[in-house]
């Protein structure tokens, strides 16, 4: 059982949270704190021993903590992710196998793709695919069949890897800080189209991938893992790209992870993470 906290801080809330834990007779695995001294916020996570009661526990919380205190108590080994896609395997394939063995944290409910490409590896893996065009269609009407097919299925996070369409701020709203997405560069730097080619034209010595929530401002959100690979001036943009690629694959997945593990708290456009 996990436990993360988040409230104004104040003198003695870990003595107080441990006091009370102790006093529920429940073994403390772990516990990490964290306060941000300018917005004077308390972060806390903590692995304890099951408790079957988590509701009277939560309550008993409450009464120690401020009254502004958010407190997630997780008691499930496993989530469900829904994945969308385009045409780029890497980040999907990775997925789809750590889902085959079990070791991705998580059960992939479905993928769904705007192009048919990845169906064929979808299939392969016992992974419903559902195929919905963008085709011919307006944002709205393209983004409500999403959305159709997303209420049918049970699911903690919506993972875009490599989901390569601009999603509107109505269609954000109904999953905050629940949309995970893998951007193709090191965020802030180029950010939108063609990062590689901006990044080759830029002469830079550094590549990167950036594990983002998605938020309405485009490639602004909360930022959750970063990765960087040394290149030099032998490096052509396929070059660039298929490293890229490799980054972008390891840093979704240390996202990923970190995130269904509930390491990952968000505030102010900015996230603390418990490694």
């Amino acid at each position: 059982m996990t436990i993360n906290i988040q409230c104004k801080d104040k003198v003695g809330l870990v003595a107080a949270i441990s006091g009370l834990i102790a006093k529920e007779q429940i073994n403390i695995i772990s516990m990490r704190e964290h306060v941000d001294v300018e917005q004077q916020l308390f972060f806390a996570r903590l692995e304890l021993e099951s408790k079957e009661d988590t509701n009277l526990l939560q309550n008993k919380l409450m009464d120690v903590l401020p009254t502004d205190a958010t407190i997630k108590i997780n008691t499930e080994t496993e989530k469900k992710i829904v994945v969308m896609v385009t045409k780029e395997y890497h980040c999907l394939g990775d997925i789809l196998i750590k889902n085959h063995f079990k070791s991705l944290g998580a059960s992939v409910q479905c993928v769904i793709g705007n192009h048919e490409v990845l169906q064929e590896v979808c299939n392969k893996f016992d992974v419903p695919f559902i195929y919905i065009s963008h085709k011919d269609k307006d944002k709205e009407t393209f983004e409500g069949e999403i959305l159709t097919t997303l209420h049918s299925y049970s699911f903690d996070y919506l993972v875009l890897a490599k989901f390569m369409r601009i999603l509107s701020a109505g269609f954000i709203q109904q999953y905050k800080h629940k949309i995970i997405n893998i951007h193709h560069s090191f965020l802030p730097a180029f950010i939108g189209a063609n990062p590689y080619r901006q990044a080759f034209e830029r002469g830079v010595k550094l590549i990167g991938a950036t594990a983002h929530y998605v938020t309405d401002c485009l490639d602004e959100g909360p930022i959750i893992a970063q990765q960087i690979n040394p290149v030099n001036h032998t490096f052509s943009v396929a070059d660039m790209m298929r490293a890229g690629k490799e980054i972008e694959k390891t840093t979704l997945s240390q996202a990923l992870q970190l995130v269904l593990e509930d390491r990952v708290f968000v505030y102010n456009n900015k996230t603390v993470i418990f490694e």
